[in-house]
């Protein structure tokens, strides 16, 4: 059985009924199992969640079996969002298993392995393990495991809601596009009851997507919430992925807010709790994200791309907060797991917190213009970026970095970074600087060295 095509850096997905079978995944639960037990004879529980593709209970189900079957216990959670299967593999001390693919297609589906504490499980910290151990073949287990069912989406929302008081905000009007993803399931039960007025887009779970992708990071399927917002005179929008683990921020004027600018002000939140402490952001963050961070007395520490990398030097430093630019937020007091709905209520808090409008509020965070990740299809990745970084090499004051790609700094304070991608013969290009023009000519001339 191989599993290269299927096992990824930080998760294992693939085409259901293709690449993915139930079979294959009780053999997955079951190297688990036993990848647990070898650490720690302690471990005899694992938390299972799913989200609302149509084989995600199947699949579950059959993780279940394998898990059992070599005599650890399931604790079956059902629907949940990723972020709420973090919750429990860190409110439960247990290992956990979501089955999702997060904003992939409908005939996709997958699995986000971590052990207790919400400690993520990828290549380099298990996933290689596993897959070797389906390869080769899981010996039978002594079976004996039970399956629980425990309901957690109100303990969940309790635990959410009290690391950041709604209670006492002036009242706002809120859209929410869950994008049949499993927002429609979590928002009602952490939003209800606040001072808030939410206006529901497609919280009907439906993992054929029949609206739009569940995928914010695309500017196209954010066109009905920006509508939305300002057709229903909200105060501000929000779009979840659909497993609900990242969110996406419109304002009053249907404009999308940057998670660089989202990070620069939940960083300030957090460091109102914890004066001095460290802030991580990853290299294609906005260079304002650094500098807030120092004016309100903090550490920031930069990573490259990617939650293992986060979440490990979130460990390794002890910062309170971490922000992606994908919008993936990432919280000590979460366990270090990222939880799209957490930021969502750190940004609903600032707002009601005030009187000015988001867009206001989003003014002091908001300081440069950035291109957004553009691709381009590059059979020689390697010898497009040393081209790059020779071109660059030539001209007065620039300076370069490695840490993620390359990443290139002029003297005028504008900076790109190229950085090729892990599955496909793709260059990543961010571009940042003062203006709008002036990332327009940056980015045109970066990419016509790319694609000549």
């Amino acid at each position: 059985m191989d599993l290269s095509q299927i096992v990824k850096a930080y998760d294992i997905r693939g085409v259901v009924g293709e690449q993915l079978h139930a079979g294959t995944v009780r053999e997955i639960g079951a190297a688990l199992a036993r990848l647990l037990r070898g650490e720690s004879a302690a471990t005899t529980t694992v938390a299972v969640g799913y989200d609302m593709r149509d084989s995600s209970p199947e699949l579950a189900a059959a993780f279940a079996e394998g898990v059992t079957g070599q005599g650890l216990d399931v604790v079956d959670i059902g629907l949940a969002s990723t972020d709420m299967l973090y919750f429990a593999a860190g409110s439960l001390g247990v290992p956990g298993a979501m089955f999702t693919a997060s904003h992939n297609p409908a005939k996709y589906n997958g699995i986000k392995l971590c052990r207790a504490g919400a400690t993520p499980i990828g290549q380099d910290t298990g996933l290689t393990a596993i897959r070797e151990a389906v390869e080769r073949g899981v010996p039978a287990g002594p079976g004996g495991g039970t399956v629980s069912h425990r309901a957690m989406v109100a303990d969940y929302a309790a635990y959410l809601r009290d690391l950041v008081d709604l209670s006492d905000i002036r009242p706002l009007r809120v859209v929410v596009d869950a994008g049949n993803g499993m927002g429609g399931f979590t928002v009602p039960e952490v939003l209800g009851g606040l001072p808030l007025e939410v206006v529901p887009l497609y919280f009907e779970l439906d993992g054929t997507f029949p609206h739009h992708e569940a995928n914010p990071l695309d500017p196209a399927n954010l066109v009905d919430l920006q509508k939305a917002v300002v057709a229903e005179g909200a105060d501000l929008g929000l779009a979840f992925d659909g497993d609900a683990d990242r969110c996406f921020v419109v304002d009053e004027r249907g404009e999308p807010v940057s998670p660089s600018a989202i990070t620069g002000l939940v960083a300030v939140r957090e460091l109102a709790k914890s004066p001095g402490a460290t802030v991580i952001h990853n290299l294609i963050t906005s260079k304002a994200v650094p500098e807030i961070v120092r004016e309100h007395g903090g550490q920031p520490v930069r990573t490259r791309v990617g939650h293992s990398f986060i979440k490990q030097t979130m460990a390794e430093t002890g910062a309170v907060f971490g922000g992606e630019h994908s919008a993936h937020y990432y919280f000590k007091d979460f366990w270090k797991a990222d939880s799209g709905m957490l930021a969502a209520l750190h940004v609903l808090a600032a707002l009601g917190e005030q009187q000015e409008p988001l867009s206001a509020l989003m003014g002091v965070y908001e300081r440069y213009s950035a291109s957004g990740e553009v691709n381009s299809t590059v059979a020689d990745q390697a010898a497009k970026v040393a081209e790059v970084r020779r071109t660059w090499g030539e001209r007065p004051g620039v300076t370069f970095d490695e840490l993620d790609g390359l990443t290139v700094f002029q003297p005028d304070g504008a900076w790109f970074n190229l950085r090729a991608s892990n599955t496909e013969p793709l260059l990543r290009l961010n571009v940042e600087a003062a203006d709008e023009a002036a990332v327009a000519a940056l980015r045109d001339e970066v990419l016509a060295l790319v694609r000549a």
